[in-house]
């Protein structure tokens, strides 16, 4: 253990971490109900494993909406964030078509 040298701080340096890109999903509001809270119904288009045939997979998401501008019906664009609450990761970019 004597032997090892410690690293000085001079040595290392910080280096900015470069941040990836987050997810953004586009769906369709499904409710908007629930204070400054909507659940997006987002649909994937993905081949079945077995016999390839292009199926549809449907999935909710909950996402912030600090001013309540989504209605159900409304297609909109959300982006992941950190998490809000207990289900919310996603907060709402903009409202794509009303």
């Amino acid at each position: 253990m004597a032997d090892q040298e410690s690293p000085s701080p001079t040595s290392t340096q910080a280096e900015p971490a470069t941040r990836a890109m987050r997810k953004t999903r586009t769906g369709e509001v499904v409710s908007s109900t629930m204070n400054k809270t909507i659940v997006v119904r987002t649909v994937t288009r993905v081949p079945h494993a077995t016999f390839g045939k292009i199926v549809k997979q449907m999935k909710k998401f909950y996402a912030h909406d600090e001013q309540n501008q989504a209605k159900p019906g409304d297609t909109v664009r959300i982006m992941e964030t950190r998490p809000v609450s207990k289900l919310k990761r996603w907060r709402l970019v903009e409202v794509v078509q009303k």
